[in-house]
């Protein structure tokens, strides 16, 4: 199973890249917090300062996932760009 979920994993990380219009920021946010949680595991590292907005809004985003297991977050990215290219072909 596990083999079979990275695949699709690997190829939505490709699909998501071949889409007509860029996501949204919300969506890119999701994304990458996803591709960490499901590429790493739990946040890792201290919250960035205050003035680096999109660094902490990244690892705000990341550290929400904590305690999802990776084979979790990658069904849930696969489904995320799922979503995304339903949304993209019409």
């Amino acid at each position: 199973m596990s083999d079979d979920l990275t695949a699709k994993f690997e190829q939505a990380s490709k699909d998501v890249t071949e889409l007509s219009e860029a996501p949204d920021n919300a969506a890119k946010l999701k994304l990458y917090a996803l591709y960490k949680q499901a590429s790493t595991g739990d946040c890792t590292g201290s919250r960035p300062g205050m003035m680096d907005f999109v660094g902490r809004a990244k690892y705000d985003a990341w550290k929400e996932l904590e305690g999802k297991t990776q084979d979790e977050a990658k069904q849930m990215y696969i489904d995320l760009v799922e979503e995304l290219k339903a949304a993209d072909a019409k």
